[in-house]
């Protein structure tokens, strides 16, 4: 695929040129929380104003219906792009409509604008062909290039992100670029030993990229609620705890299939567990227990690895060559259930291995642990196309990129 250096080289001072961001940052209110996906686009859109392009950010944020939802706009996140650029941001308070077509045409050379949530129009995410071209048509009027660099969106077949690159010379930025050098690493270009560490609350959300992994890593590390279903899978007793019996089989399968390739399977050894959910609210102390992982009572859940299982993994990460740790060890925003996701995180940064953070609740984890960002070979801005591109999926943004 063709990149912005390549862009650059040809020009693009007076060009209006669409950059398809991902600014779907979490917010409270109109409070961003985390600022971390607009930071990853920063280098592209600077470098583009910087060169004197008309830069015309898009993104979608949140699940609108279709429709204007004012919890959805992306007015905060423009004006935060706004601070961290150093240079006023105009706002189109609609994708396509006159506000945009105006905001547009008023930009100067080396001036951005960005749009309003592209899924406040039902095209952008239609299934029909023919409504998401007609959408991507309109967009494409707004614009003389293209630069994909949404990589958390480029799992989607939407109209900006798999339809308007079709209509407009296109160019991949530099996190695009950056997101799919890291993933080589993890898919085609490994060094071993390479371990994988698979958290979050189900393994059915997982259980493409362990099938595809069970012919690449050494290791699988698996925390998180899905842990309980490889603990059933081994006749273990789970209690309350969260389980997915529907997917025993196919787990049961993912282990037989692990000692014939010679992968390891790692699971916790102990857990902490609490005979309810803690309050998420007031972060009031759960006052969780210890138990043996094969010895959860009943009624009891598990909600995170115990400190004997933090110290397997941590051996089991320091003379990794390669580790991709994507979903948390127990319900980490409960600083109770903190210390599991803790571990692995310091684990990470203590190994020698070129470490990848495969975006969603990990990356935000690193964060809101208190981690340094830099102390990890790279995070992610996406975690389902990270794990979908691991599955050995084509991606339909980075298809069109390709095209």
């Amino acid at each position: 695929m063709k990149t912005i250096d390549e862009l650059l080289t040809e020009g693009v001072a007076g060009r209006r040129v669409f950059v398809r961001a991902d600014l779907n940052v979490p917010l409270d209110g109109t409070t961003i929380t985390d600022d971390g996906r607009i930071r990853a686009v920063l280098p592209t859109v600077a470098k583009l104003a910087e060169a004197g392009a008309r830069v015309v950010v898009a993104s979608h944020l949140g699940r609108p219906k279709g429709a204007p939802a004012p919890a959805f706009s992306l007015a905060p996140a423009a004006a935060r792009l706004g601070e961290l650029l150093g240079a006023d941001v105009a706002f189109a308070t609609d994708t396509v409509g006159d506000s945009a077509r105006a905001t547009v045409a008023g930009l100067t050379d080396g001036q951005v604008a960005v749009l309003e949530n592209l899924r406040f129009n039902a095209g952008e995410t239609s299934k029909d062909d023919a409504e998401r071209g007609a959408f991507a048509d309109r967009l494409a009027e707004l614009a003389d290039v293209y630069v994909g660099d949404g990589f958390g969106a480029v799992h989607r077949k939407h109209a900006s992100v798999y339809d308007l690159p079709a209509r407009l010379p296109h160019y991949a930025g530099y996190l695009i670029a950056t997101e799919v050098g890291v993933l080589k690493k993890l898919t085609t270009d490994v060094k071993r030993p390479y371990a994988v560490v698979l958290g979050g609350a189900k393994v059915s959300d997982k259980l493409g990229v362990i099938d595809h992994l069970l012919e690449k890593a050494d290791r699988i590390l698996i925390g998180g609620g899905m842990v309980f279903t490889f603990l059933a899978a081994q006749g273990h007793e789970v209690g309350a705890s969260l389980l997915q019996e529907d997917q025993i089989p196919v787990v049961k399968e993912y282990i037989e299939r692990a000692k014939e390739r010679g992968v390891e399977f790692v699971l916790p050894v102990d857990v902490l567990v609490a005979g309810e959910f803690p309050d998420m609210k007031t972060k009031a102390p759960a006052h969780p227990a210890t138990v043996a992982a094969d010895a959860i009572p009943a009624g009891q859940m598990g909600l995170d690895i115990g400190p004997e299982s933090r110290k397997l993994y941590a051996s089991k990460l320091a003379d990794t060559a390669t580790v991709f740790w994507n979903g948390p060890m127990g319900v980490f925003e409960h600083p109770d259930y903190a210390e599991g996701t803790r571990a692995v995180a310091q684990a990470l940064i203590d190994s020698p291995a070129f470490t990848v953070v495969g975006g969603g609740d990990s990356a935000a984890a690193v964060r809101i642990l208190g981690f340094d960002e830099n102390a990890f070979g790279h995070i992610s801005t996406g975690g389902g196309a990270s794990l979908e591109y691991l599955e050995g999926k084509t991606l339909p943004g980075l298809a069109a990129l390709e095209g």
